[in-house]
């Protein structure tokens, strides 16, 4: 059973249109339940989830930030798969199959590949290069299932990350040659290069994986986005 887990902060545009994906896209019999973390959103999200009929959707709520609200939905969870997803993340028909077939062959911890919302030719360069599995190939956003018990062993995703969380965990699966891709394609929005500029982003982007190489701390990687990005 897959528990999947969706932290938000004011997504009330997205969210609505994601459960009733889920609903549509999986089978009852393979997912235990849906935690929604919110970490104090004010736009209508935690009316838009309250108001979803679904019995296994579960709403809770967090201190502010994706690592403990992912921490947190994760201790939540009673499946022995978790299966974290953003809010402007749609993955594909039978994900869950996908997902637990890769479980019952072995594979511990996975990803899908990915396109963005966008037909620009970087954006789907970039959402090509996600079929291989490379550990520079891969991102929050191309959702990540692992099993509870490898989860608990890693410790969860590292809090003293509020950005950057993602790649710290994957780093961590590579590590144990733990990780597979799924050849199917989850849709991702790529609202951020859309508002902050697609060559202006995927510069600051490459500039803290730089910074993370070279030995940059959690709050450096942190203060550079706030600055560049956010």
């Amino acid at each position: 059973m897959i528990s999947i887990i969706i932290p938000v902060l004011n997504e009330a545009n997205n969210i609505g249109r994601l459960l009733l994906h889920l609903t549509e896209n999986s089978s009852p019999e393979n997912i235990s339940e849906i935690i929604v973390v919110d970490g104090g959103s004010t736009d209508g999200t935690i009316e838009t989830v309250k108001k979803f009929t679904r019995t296994d959707v579960k709403l809770i709520s967090s201190p502010k930030g994706r690592a403990k609200q992912m921490n947190i939905g994760a201790k939540a969870a009673t499946g022995k798969v978790l299966y974290f997803l953003h809010a402007d993340t749609f993955p594909p028909k039978n994900f869950d199959k996908l997902i637990v077939d890769k479980v019952k062959n072995g594979h511990e911890a996975g990803c899908f590949r990915m396109e963005f919302d966008s037909s620009h030719w970087w954006l789907r360069l970039a959402g090509w290069l996600t079929q291989f599995n490379f550990k520079a190939c891969r991102g929050g956003d191309q959702s990540l299932f692992i099993t509870k018990s490898l989860f608990d062993t890693i410790g969860g995703y590292n809090e003293n990350y509020i950005i950057y969380e993602d790649n710290i965990l994957i780093g961590e699966l590579y590590k144990r040659n733990q990780f597979t891709v799924i050849n199917k394609k989850i849709k991702t929005s790529a609202r951020l290069y859309k508002k902050v500029g697609i060559w202006k982003l995927q510069y600051h982007f490459w500039t803290i994986h730089i910074k993370k190489w070279l030995g940059a701390s959690a709050d450096e990687m942190l203060a550079y986005y706030k600055k560049n990005i956010v």
